[in-house]
This record gives structure tokens, sequence and C-alpha cells, in this order.
């Protein structure tokens, strides 16, 4: 039995299953998951967990390239857009698209992690990277 860093079966699954460049998303209660998208389901409650939460987890075990997040939540709710920006660090890319961008390319991602999260606009697309050790000349 994990003790240790993510003990979501699921969600390790998910970022085990991730290879460079795939997507997935960590959303509110409140977003329209497509069907046929695989879920991984851990709400339990009213703002538990919430987005910040998951994405600080996450942010300990897997390597992003970018991050993207909706104009609404930096229009909305800009501090939360702050937090979700500076989640896997100050230096991480972050793309901003329209709600309806960000709709649209939930039906390519590999997954969905549903939080209970209730702050509008609490989305974020991780867009998967290889890590530094990738990138490594070898002699």
């Amino acid at each position: 039995m994990r003790e240790t860093g993510i003990v979501n079966r699921d969600i390790c699954d998910v970022l085990s299953s991730l290879g460079h460049t795939d997507e997935m998303i960590v959303c509110d209660a409140g977003f329209a998951i497509p069907d046929g998208i695989r879920t991984v389901d851990i709400s339990y409650g009213e703002n538990r967990p919430t987005v910040p939460e998951v994405m600080a987890e996450l942010s300990k075990h897997f390597s992003a390239e970018k991050l993207v997040i909706s104009e609404d939540t930096r229009a909305h709710v800009p501090a939360r857009f702050d937090e979700l920006s500076n989640s896997f660090g100050a230096g991480m890319p972050v793309e901003v698209i329209t709600q309806d961008e960000l709709r649209a390319r939930a039906r390519r991602v590999k997954a969905i992690v549903r939080t209970g999260d209730f702050t509008a606009y609490s989305n974020v697309l991780i867009v998967s990277g290889g890590g530094g050790r990738w990138f490594v000349e070898k002699p």
C-alpha cells in the first residue's frame, strides 16, 4: 500500500499514462465534463478538495510543460488565477484562452480530475512535460 506521495490509484494511473505534451484538466465541481473522457472524481464535499490543493500535490510529483487557464478566471477570480498560475512554480509558462476554448480542449484531454471546488472558473489544463532529465546531452 502506498503511504507517500499521491495515494489515489486512479490519479497515479492517469499520471503514469501521460506522455510529453499530453493534456489533463483539474477542474472545479461545476465544470461540464464531456462524455467519454476519463474522469477521476475526488470530490467529497463543498470545496473538498480545492483545485489549488490538488495542483500543489501534483506539482510535487509530475512534470508540466505549461498550464492553460481561462481568461474568465483572471477576470472574475484574479486571486485564484494567480494561485493557479504559480502552482507549478513562478517560472511555469501560462497560456490564457477563452472559457469556450478550454471547453473545446476538454474534449481532447486524456483525463479530467474533478474536485469539490465551488470557486467559479477554477479549471486548469496541464500540458505534460518531459522534465529536465530528458534534455540532457548524453556523451
